[in-house]
């Protein structure tokens, strides 16, 4: 009997394997770009649109997207109701929102990412702002995060 148990779970196992996904590593790649490289109208695109979102915890108004400036799938996530109960925790924890300072741009084979260190009336608050910009120069992602003296790469894969 303990035999047929050992092996059940042996081949239980085996036929639990993982499956491995084969990823061009040209896709993985990420370098920062310098003051040069930046195209600047994506770069105040970027800031403009980030700081829009963070702003709405100062004003509870958000002025919607339209698909000129992002990605249908960020026009739908982003709406006033989610950010009504994000910018509620936000203001309790961190105060005002300021200003973002951009910290550094760094680019992948497809999209360029916008580091944005958000600044808050309450000295406690430490958090960052990702903004994704896609090849068609429209916002693909928003992502707010606790800040990080050193640059995550793995937190921008999607």
């Amino acid at each position: 009997m303990k035999k047929a148990g050992l092996i059940i779970c042996l081949l239980l196992l085996i036929g639990c394997k993982s499956k491995t996904i084969s990823r061009d590593t040209e896709d993985l790649k990420i370098k920062k770009i310098s003051g040069s490289e930046i195209n600047t109208n994506q770069q105040q695109k970027a800031y403009e649109l980030g700081k829009r979102v963070l702003e709405t915890c100062n004003t509870s108004k958000f002025k919607p997207f339209n698909d000129t400036e992002v990605t249908a799938s960020v026009r739908e996530n982003t709406t006033e109701e989610r950010l009504t109960k994000t910018c509620q925790r936000f203001r309790q924890y961190y105060g005002s929102f300021i200003d973002l300072k951009l910290d550094g741009v760094y680019k992948t084979k497809q999209e360029v990412v916008y580091r944005y260190h958000a600044l808050y009336t309450k000295k406690v608050a430490n958090k960052e702002l990702r903004v994704f910009v896609n090849q068609d120069n429209l916002i693909s992602a928003i992502k707010s995060m606790d800040w990080d003296e050193k640059f995550d790469a793995k937190l921008t894969e999607q």
